[in-house]
């Protein structure tokens, strides 16, 4: 009986998964240094007690101004942000990527908005009843894969999400957003095909969502500023399967579903 309470425990104990998430911070204009607000925000976001690791921060700038300028004013912001951080003793990832865009992105029409720091973070949370501990990754990271990839090699865009039956990218997919045009802009002479999946369609009726998602993500780093010719898309439906269809579980249709960069050009 002991043997047994203390199994069923084990089973129901709280285990720990990582979500990834978001905090915006305005700034004044032509001004880095936190205002009340900002400060409001982040202490907010402190005093909501969780269990916090800032992996990311990205600096933005109104148009204002010459780019040089705001390159150097979206870093300063971010500088800011960081130094709040480590006064407060958040934690902060070892590899801590920091990239200011200055004002080198689609830009809101509200100036007010594109005065920011983008704020990514790991938090820890509690996920009950699971049969196991989810597996952790030690994988690459993407930018580690891009770095080793060859002409030719696909690589998975991790923790990209759309809404049901469609093209529409929900917001918590900024990180990897980012992440990609980071790569983008760090490897100028990069070309790559991106690629949608989906699955679970044996009769080849939905292709077109594989298609309109890549295109999404084209999209995306065109409004940011990525030569065209440096980036094309392509649905394949559910004509490349990891698993084969009909799937047999959800695991395998998470597999399937998905977007994916193909290495054309170093």
């Amino acid at each position: 009986m002991k043997r047994f309470l203390i199994s069923t425990l084990f089973f129901f104990i709280t285990n720990l998964i990582i979500a990834q998430l978001k905090v915006e911070v305005y700034f004044d204009f032509d001004r880095y240094d936190l205002n009340s607000q900002a400060t409001q925000t982040l202490n907010s976001w402190i005093a909501e007690g969780k269990n916090y690791k800032v992996t990311q921060l990205f600096g933005f700038c109104d148009w204002k101004g010459t780019n040089t300028y705001n390159d150097t004013l979206a870093l300063r912001r971010v500088n800011s942000v960081y130094n709040f951080l480590i006064k407060q003793n958040i934690k902060v990832e070892k590899n801590l990527v920091i990239r200011g865009f200055g004002e080198d992105f689609k830009q809101s029409p509200k100036q007010e908005e594109n005065r920011r720091v983008t704020l990514i973070y790991e938090e820890i949370l509690p996920q009950k009843e699971v049969e196991k501990p989810l597996p952790k990754s030690d994988g690459p990271t993407f930018k580690e894969q891009i770095k080793t990839a060859k002409k030719g090699d696909a690589i998975r865009l991790e923790h990209i999400n759309f809404l049901n039956h469609s093209a529409k990218i929900v917001p918590n997919s900024e990180p990897i957003l980012l992440e990609l045009l980071c790569v983008m802009e760090e490897n100028p002479t990069l070309k790559i095909e991106i690629q949608g999946h989906i699955c679970c369609d044996t009769e080849n009726k939905y292709g077109y969502i594989s298609e309109a998602r890549a295109r999404a993500v084209y999209t995306f780093l065109l409004r940011n500023k990525v030569n065209r010719k440096r980036i094309s898309f392509k649905g394949y439906g559910a004509t490349r399967p990891i698993y084969p269809i009909p799937e047999q579980n959800s695991q395998q249709e998470d597999a399937n579903r998905r977007v994916e960069i193909l290495i054309l050009e170093r």
